[in-house]
Formats: structure tokens, sequence, C-alpha cells
């Protein structure tokens, strides 16, 4: 008996001990071990529980509900209904009436649509397609079910057509659908030819023509594709749109038709023959072609290009980390955004470019030390490169641009002396011939074209850089000197815009100086007062700076700070005389050519 109660005590302590052991059957205790908790999970649990539930919402067992869209009867469960929507769940959990009631009527709803999501709630799949995706769009929107809502657009954006963008566009609008509005907004301006050929563009109410004609963004290939569009429209129906056609003529930038088409097909037209405010506009637009010395005080929203009718600006080569860029990017102002065209088929720097009947002249420049006459051009149709005729001179730091037809070559650094010849090449007879030097030597010089004569602009000769400037009369084959800039600029940059020269930027340094003062003014020249003033500075001191009039703009691309080779590029607005940046290069660069091109598609 003593062995078995000492047995039955030791077991009956193991009980209670937090280290559990056991008897061995020799007598002894041994350790033993408890199993770990486990839980267990069944596989898609909630997924068989929706399609139970599925099953009776079919069956219209345990439903609790009843909508009502239209004619549309909806059994349902408050549960699922709350547990997949805010909406629901507000009115039935907030002790709202409709928390009571057996039968809600939603009002304005779709019952088509309106089953559809019911079933997504159980389902979580719902079917989009053209006929339903509005409906269903509009009855997500109502009940503030997003996820419905987002997939409704990305269905719309994908189904987008110059047919139906228009119809997309409004619909974004009424339900207040960002993105969707701004892609059915983009996609109509980039479709914009295409979009006024379809019968929901004749169909549009005035004031939705008036909307789309005043974008600045319509992809079109000149002002004249614009006056078309409205004269399709107001000849849909004449007699009632008549009365629209003076307000919407407003809207097409008449100043930047021809002449020729202002009086054959605006002017003549009988829309607006007894029409006072279009012969108003009419007779401003014809002042802006017979009075061009007035145009800066012209300067309005109608006298502004279109982004896509200003061309395509193209930044050639240039000064980078890899002590020489070869590529060819091209900026879009409708598109905001910069590509790479094309490789240039040679390295070179400081060279000169300009279009010379559709084809891109890239002449002189440095390979290395070595300093070029070499003269080659891209031709834009056939996307290739050729050789033209070289330079009589080798020329580094020259500058170049179009007079009347010839390119000419002025100025630079033949790698020995600082140079004031200039050479004119005729592409007609493909041939380069002398003229008269420039008064000065010029290296790194700014050139351009004002009122049919070739000015040259600073640069540097042997000792300094320089502030004078001199300009060419291809008729008597002089140069004569004009008003000095207030500064002397050396690597500076020059543009022409409404009729004055603007120097931008450039330095001060004697040539063997390599420690240059860097501006960031900008003076502007009138050739008639033979003045120069300053106007609104860049944001950054730099020399070596691409710039050419981008539609209405002075844009300034890249250049150098003494530092670095910079990417940005900023454009000058002489109506508020500020600088603004754009869309900066791909990569930083200094002395890139800069140029405009129209035969270009982006």
């Amino acid at each position: 008996m003593k062995k078995v109660e000492k047995v039955e005590k030791l077991y009956a302590c193991s009980e209670t001990s937090s280290s559990k052991q056991s008897i061995s059957s020799t007598g002894t205790t041994a350790s033993i071990s408890t199993p770990q908790d486990e839980s267990f999970k069944l596989d898609k649990h909630a997924e068989r529980c929706l399609r139970t539930m599925e099953d009776y919402l079919y069956k219209q067992q345990l439903t609790d509900v009843i909508l009502i869209a239209g004619q549309k009867r909806i059994p349902a469960h408050r549960l699922v209904l709350s547990a997949n929507c805010e909406y629901f769940a507000a009115m039935f959990t907030n002790s709202l009436r409709e928390t009571f009631q057996n039968e809600i009527e939603l009002k304005e709803v779709d019952g088509d649509a309106l089953w559809g999501i019911v079933r997504y709630f159980y389902t979580g799949i719902i079917d989009l397609l053209e006929d339903n995706v509005e409906t269903l769009l509009a009855t997500a929107s109502l009940l503030q079910l997003s996820s419905i809502v987002e997939a409704c657009c990305q269905f719309l954006i994908k189904q987008l057509h110059p047919s139906n963008c228009l119809g997309i566009r409004r619909f974004a609008d009424i339900h207040g659908c960002t993105n969707l509005l701004h892609t059915a907004n983009v996609y109509t301006n980039d479709h914009f030819m295409e979009v006024v050929k379809n019968q929901e563009y004749l169909l549009l109410t005035a004031d939705d023509v008036a909307m789309l004609l005043q974008s600045d963004d319509l992809n079109v290939t000149s002002e004249e594709s614009v006056f078309d569009a409205l004269r399709r429209w107001l000849e849909h129906d004449p007699k009632i749109r008549q009365k629209e056609s003076s307000r919407l003529l407003a809207y097409v930038k008449l100043p930047l038709l021809t002449p020729a088409f202002l009086t054959d097909y605006v002017e003549n037209n009988e829309m607006f023959r007894e029409q006072r405010s279009s012969q108003v506009l009419i007779m401003e637009a014809l002042k802006y072609h017979l009075l061009p010395e007035r145009r800066p005080m012209l300067q309005s929203n109608r006298t502004r290009p279109r982004k896509a009718t200003v061309g395509q600006l193209l930044s050639i080569g240039g000064m980078d980390t890899l002590k020489g860029a070869t590529t060819i990017d091209v900026f879009s102002l409708r598109t905001n955004t910069w590509r790479t065209l094309v490789n240039m088929s040679s390295k070179r720097s400081q060279f000169g470019a300009a279009v010379v009947e559709k084809k891109l002249v890239v002449a002189g420049g440095r390979d290395g030390l070595k300093t070029l006459n070499t003269v080659e051009c891209f031709d834009f149709n056939a996307k290739t490169w050729g050789s033209l005729p070289p330079m009589t001179i080798h020329r580094h730091g020259l500058g170049v641009t179009v007079l009347e037809g010839p390119l000419y070559a002025v100025g630079g650094h033949d790698g020995w002396s600082f140079l004031n010849t200039v050479e004119r090449w005729d592409p007609t007879t493909r041939q380069w011939t002398y003229i008269s030097p420039m008064c000065s030597q010029r290296s790194t010089v700014g050139v351009a074209v004002l009122n049919d004569k070739l000015y040259a602009v600073g640069g540097r000769d042997n000792s300094s850089s320089l502030s004078t400037v001199e300009c060419y009369d291809p008729h008597s084959n002089k140069w004569t000197s004009c008003a000095p800039m207030s500064r002397r600029r050396g690597g500076v940059a020059v543009a022409v815009m409404n009729g004055c020269l603007y120097a931008l930027g450039g330095h001060d340094a004697p040539s063997s100086n390599p420690h240059a003062s860097r501006f960031d003014c900008v003076e502007r020249y009138d050739p008639k007062t033979d003045t120069w003033t300053t106007v609104a500075s860049m944001s950054i001191a730099r020399d070596a700076i691409g710039v050419t009039v981008l539609g209405d703009k002075l844009l300034a691309v890249g250049g150098y700070d003494g530092q670095q080779y910079l990417s940005l590029v900023e454009a000058y607005d002489p109506l508020l005389n500020e600088w603004h940046q754009v869309t900066p290069l791909n990569s930083g660069r200094a002395g890139p050519c800069v140029v405009i091109e129209n035969s270009l598609t982006f």
C-alpha cells in the first residue's frame, strides 16, 4: 500500500508540475512534451462564404432588403451591401429612416447598372461593356465606389477614338472624373484634325466649339485648319448658327493667316460678310500684315501661335562632360518634351548650324584640337546625312545664319588667329564665296538677321571680349557700325524677336583669361533708334547659350556657368518681361546650336 500511495502522489505531483513527467516501465520518471497550439485555416473560406451568399441572393433566401431602381427590384442582404459600400453602410448603421425599411428606392439610378454592382459585391467581378460602362460609372460614382469608377475610366480611356472623344470628355466633366477628362482632352487636341470630321463635332453646342477652338494645344499644321473646322461647324446648320459666327471667329488667330487666305476665304465668306464684329476682326488681321512695323504694339492672344504651328526646336551638339555631345535633340512646345532625333555624323564643337531648304547644315567647329572647314547636312525627309563643299577657311567659334537664301559663315578662329572674314554659301550654285570682311575680328560671335540685314554682335578678338556691333547689307556688300552694347560679351547668344535684337549672357574675360565673369543680364537692340536697353535677367549667369524664338517666346538653352554644363532651358515673355523655366535638356551642354524646323512631326 505504501508503495502504491507513493506512486499516486508522484503522479499527482507531476500533473501540477510546470515540467510534466511520466513514469517509465522501470519505475523511474521521464519528461514528456505537450503538443504546441495549432490553428486551422480553410482555403478560400471567404470566397466559399460569398459564393454561398450569392446562392442565397439568386434564390432570394435570407435577403432582408429590396433595392428599387426604375422598374427593377433587387433583393439583397444588408450585411453584404454594408460590407462592400460605405454608402450602404451609412444608410443601414446610423439609424436613418432607410435602416428600418424593407424596400429602398434609389432615384435616378439605372436598374441594370445597380444589379451589376450588387452582384459585384458578392463576386468581386463586374462586366464592363461599351453599352453599359457609362451607366455603371454614373451609378458607381453615386454610390462612392471609387474602384469601379476608376475601372470604368480606364475602360473608356482605351475606347477613345476621334468619333467619340468629345462625348467622353463631356461625360467625364459631368461626373468629375479628373483623369479621364484630362486624358480625353489631350486625345481631342492630339487628334483634332480627325475629330472635326466626325458627326460628334458637328453636333457640339457653340460653347463647346468655343472651348475647343480657344485651346493653344490643338495639333494642327496651320491656323487655316482651325478656320476650316469653324466653317464646317457653321455650315452644318447655317441659319441657326450664323448668329454665333462672330463670337467663334474671335477664337481663330486671324493675324496668323496669310493675306490671300484672309481675302479669299474669310472676308468673302457670307457667314461673316454682314457681321460687323467679324469685319473688325478681319481688319485687325489685315493691318497686322500691312503694317509690320506696328506688330509689337498689336500683340494679343490672336497673334500668339498655337504650339503645334511654331515648329520643333532642335538642340544640336555642344560641349558636355564627355567633351562633345553628338546628339540632336528635339523639343515640342505642344507636348513640352524632348526626344533624341539623330546623332551627328562626326564629333565637333564650337560649330555653326542653320536650316537651308529643309536641310540642317552644320559648318566648321573643332574636333579636339583640330579646327574644321568641313560642312555636312541632314535631310529631314530622308533622315540621312550628306556632305557639302567645305568652307574656304577652317573656322571654330563662327556664327552661322541664313539671309535671303544663302548661308553665311561669320568670323571665328582658324586655330592660329581670330578672323574678320565672312564667306557665303549659295545653295543654287553650291559654292562658297567671300564677301566684305567685318570691321573687327570676332570669335564666339553672335549673329542674327533683322530687316534683311546681318548683325554681328560681340564676340572676342585677340585682346578681349567685345561690346561692338556691326551690320551687313547684302545689297551694298558693306558693314556699318551700330551702337555698342553696355557690356563686353564674348560667347554671347543673339536672336531676333518682334523687330529687335536680343543679346543674352556671355563673358567679359580677355581671350587669355579662362576665369571669365559671366552674365545673366539681357539687352535688347531697337534698329529704329539704334539703342540698347536692358530687359529682365535670366535666372543663372552663363555663356555659350543656344537661343532661338519658339512661338512668341525667346528660349535660352543650356550654357556654361563656369563650373558645369547646364541642362537649364528658360523662356522669355516679352509682354511680361519675365523669364520662366521650361522642360530641361536631357543632359547638360554648352554651345548647342539651336534652330527651328517646321517639317518635323513629333
